[in-house]
């Protein structure tokens, strides 16, 4: 029983310590969601639970509420940036994945209403960096059996130590709770304040993996390449020569069996870049270059 007790009674100092770093986000029609102190009149939240960008409110955990204003978002990895009443305030400190291990204890906090609630849970799944549906790459993948209910999207996920692992949210992919760990909060939350988005590169195609038959494939020296089979009007793609049917074989000298591999080359550092692109064209291989834009 003393141990169990130990437990209890360490759980909830963790929750007291954490606590004043969870706030309430005010965004949306229905329930509120959470947000997490993140620096000096910074807060980190979901991106789906902000679905009006003025008259936002935050709650505090003394119970005060103050306006705040939307810096950016990135729906593609489901944060958002506001600056409020976190001025004055210490931000809980913040863990990277290094050392968390399946089977750790974790707790999801949040502050749908005035006061902060937890769940308790332990990691189910931990991954490689991945990539969203909408291409933006996530640094790991941390999933967590803690009950992630209504108004916990936002909110950060926390070790025993009392750590913010990442943000918790059921806003990325369809039917699934996930947690965006802390080096990718902290990519998305500096490029949000420079630039009020996350800058992408952008080629303006559609395209499905095929395999490389016949001379295509010794030639090239790839097994597999992406079919072209929409380019986008006025689109760098098109204004490169750039054809439906086209099956791209590199990218700037890098192979790009898959669509994830070729999202993975289209950085913020190629943006109006001129890039050489190989294809295969009628059976021919051909060299161009295109400009890549921003999306």
């Amino acid at each position: 029983m003393s141990v169990l007790a130990d437990l209890s009674a360490d759980l909830a100092k963790t929750v007291e310590a954490v606590g004043p770093s969870v706030v309430r986000i005010e965004a949306r029609r229905r329930l509120p969601a959470s947000g997490i102190l993140w620096g000096d009149d910074v807060i980190v939240t979901a991106s789906h639970v902000v679905q009006r960008e003025e008259n936002i409110t935050v709650g505090l955990a003394d119970g005060s509420t103050a306006g705040a204003a939307l810096v950016g978002r990135d729906p593609a990895t489901d944060v958002a940036v506001l600056r409020g009443p976190a001025s004055g305030r210490t931000p809980a400190e913040r863990a990277g994945a290094d050392g968390l291990r399946v089977g750790h204890l974790v707790l999801a906090l949040a502050r749908p209403g005035r006061t902060v609630r937890a769940t308790l849970g332990i990691v189910s799944a931990l991954g490689e960096s991945w990539r969203t549906p909408e291409g933006s790459e996530v640094d790991r993948y941390l999933q967590t059996d803690a009950p992630l209910h209504p108004g916990f999207s936002g909110g950060p996920l926390v070790d025993g130590a009392g750590r913010i692992l990442g943000l918790n949210t059921a806003g990325v992919l369809r039917g699934v709770s996930l947690t965006i760990p802390v080096a990718t909060l902290q990519r998305v939350t500096e490029s949000l304040l420079t630039h009020g988005r996350v800058r992408r590169g952008y080629l303006g195609i559609g395209a499905q993996p095929v395999p490389l038959r016949g001379l295509a494939a010794p030639t090239t020296g790839a097994p597999v390449g992406l079919l072209l089979i929409s380019i986008e009007p006025g689109s760098p793609a098109e204004r490169a020569g750039l054809f439906v049917g086209d099956i791209l074989v590199s990218f700037d000298g890098q192979p790009v069996g898959g669509v994830d591999a070729l999202m993975a080359l289209l950085g913020a550092e190629r943006i109006g870049r001129p890039v050489p692109v190989r294809l295969v064209r009628g059976g021919q291989t051909q060299d161009i270059t295109v400009e890549v834009g921003e999306r």
